[in-house]
């Protein structure tokens, strides 16, 4: 799972708008559907008293919402991370890809300008962020990620996380960012053509095309430069290089924290250039 790896990147911040009673707590998680339901209905009434969430938007993006157990399957089934660089790169990296990201770059070549001197962030980083995620947006993932959310929230593995991330996914739907139903992505929540996950949504995503929304799902103008915005409140130092050691590459790790992933992003960055 991609952002999983890098998922320690959460931290949207949820404010109180009011204590919730005792009875509005969530209930307890589960390991399979039998509670799920009570958990939901919970949820529900924690949504709006404790995290202040209208009643319209909890309702539209969680009625009839139900437990998927494929998404617990592919939770306890991350493998890819675990290969060896040469593995990684060879399943995720191919010639292919980078004359696409080429072909981009010139057809982009003014919005990656801009975005470079908005952002400090070179178009190749960028690139090779867009093409491993999604195959530079074909691949951005097709289920419900409120769902999705819901029953990873409602597991005991992680729920805690979780909740935060179904919270942040509520909050984009009530900013009128995206609809519940357009809210589909990668079955651990990661929405996009770049897989933020909901809290980096909400604290990074920009409204570069200026049509009032922050779209990281159809618009490319939002999507390169949320990225690369993501990577300037991350540290990221414009002009300095991103090998080994260096400050860039401790900011890539907050992108994503496995090995593979970020040396993946670097090589691909400088075959990219040529």
């Amino acid at each position: 799972m991609r952002k999983t790896l890098r998922s320690l990147i959460v931290g949207a911040s949820f404010s109180a708008v009011v204590l919730p009673a005792p009875a509005a707590l969530a209930a307890k998680c589960g390991s399979d559907a039998s509670g799920f339901a009570a958990w939901l209905q919970a949820f529900k009434q924690e949504a709006t008293s404790r995290h202040g969430l209208s009643s319209y938007t909890v309702s539209a993006a969680l009625n009839g919402v139900t437990y998927d157990a494929q998404v617990i399957k592919l939770d306890r089934n991350q493998k890819s991370f675990k290969l060896s660089f040469d593995e990684f790169y060879k399943r995720r990296v191919n010639n292919a890809l980078i004359k696409r990201g080429q072909t981009l770059w010139a057809q982009y070549g003014g919005l990656f300008s801009r975005i470079e001197r908005d952002y400090g962030v070179p178009p190749q980083i960028i690139l090779a962020i867009w093409g491993l995620e999604t195959g530079y947006g074909s691949g951005s993932g097709k289920m419900q990620v409120v769902r999705s959310l819901a029953t990873l929230s409602y597991d005991c593995r992680r729920s805690e996380f979780f909740t935060r991330e179904l919270v942040a996914a509520l909050k984009i739907i009530e900013k009128g960012d995206k609809s519940p139903e357009d809210m589909r992505g990668a079955w651990a929540g990661e929405l996009g053509q770049t897989q933020f996950l909901p809290s980096s949504y909400v604290n990074y995503a920009v409204d570069y095309d200026g049509d009032g929304k922050r779209d990281l799902i159809r618009s490319v103008p939002d999507v390169l430069a949320s990225t690369a915005n993501y990577l300037k409140q991350k540290g990221w130092r414009p002009g300095e290089g991103w090998g080994p050691g260096s400050a860039n590459e401790a900011v890539l790790r907050d992108w994503n924290r496995a090995e593979v992933y970020v040396k993946t992003i670097g090589v691909m960055a400088e075959k990219l250039e040529n």
